[in-house]
């Protein structure tokens, strides 16, 4: 489970997350919207450690982001909006410095990135240097870094930024099916459509402020309107006033 608990980060005089209050459940595929600039970012950093809240807390399973590092690493799989490779590595060798990282049985470490190459349609790259990957295929080597070590939660930041249509569709099977069998996935996407057809619940944040909360349909009702998609949607609720929010 994730509990985001009055989160805040200020930068200088710029609020960028407001007493942001949030819980997902485990096994949820949870969509997260916002305009550039809503405050997306920097409440991932903040769930992931890389950012520590001004105030509030985030917990991962009731653990501590700022008190637990370690152990919350270990639960949770990050997919960056723009990933770093060390580009002298081939695709397998930093698959395995990953691995060493969470310190992997070796057998089951090979294991797994064998099946990861295959799942990712990688095997014909997996042993050339990163610096000949595409975006595409260092995205693809970055999301199978974030799964290598089975993590209950997925933290995932713009994915399919950069992918052609045949690896979106890829990466949105895998991440389906991975929602399916139990991992809790937070993503946050400005495909509005990626969000419609995968996530069960959905938040959208403005302003550094979550202004509605709840499933698709739930989220209609907010609207004054009826709407047919979820961009029709979303226009409506971070352009104009709304009445009452699902929180």
């Amino acid at each position: 489970m994730i509990r985001i608990e009055r989160a805040m980060k200020i930068f200088g005089k710029t609020i960028a997350v407001n007493d942001l209050n949030l819980q997902i459940e485990k096994g949820l595929f949870f969509g997260f919207l916002g305009q550039n600039g809503a405050g997306k970012t920097t409440t991932i950093k903040m769930m992931t450690g890389l950012l520590r809240p001004t105030k509030g807390r985030i917990l991962i399973d009731g653990m501590d982001v700022q008190e637990n590092p370690v152990q919350v690493k270990r639960k949770i799989g990050y997919v960056p909006d723009n990933p770093y490779i060390y580009e002298k590595l081939t695709g397998r060798e930093f698959l395995r410095f990953i691995g060493g990282l969470f310190e992997m049985d070796e057998s089951k470490q090979e294991e797994r990135i064998d099946w990861l190459l295959n799942m990712f349609q990688m095997q014909s790259m997996a042993d050339r240097r990163t610096e000949e990957y595409s975006h595409g295929m260092r995205q693809k080597i970055v999301m199978s870094s974030a799964i290598l070590h089975e993590p209950d939660i997925i933290i995932v930041d713009e994915p399919m930024v950069g992918l052609d249509p045949q690896s979106g569709r890829l990466v949105k099977d895998i991440l389906k099916k991975l929602s399916q069998r139990g991992t809790t996935i937070f993503m946050s996407s400005h495909s509005l459509s990626v969000v419609e057809e995968l996530c069960d619940r959905i938040g959208i944040i403005k302003e550094g402020k979550l202004i509605a909360l709840g499933s698709l349909e739930e989220l209609s009702q907010l609207a004054k309107s009826h709407h047919e998609t979820l961009e029709e949607l979303f226009l409506e609720l971070t352009g104009g006033h709304i009445d009452a929010v699902l929180i």
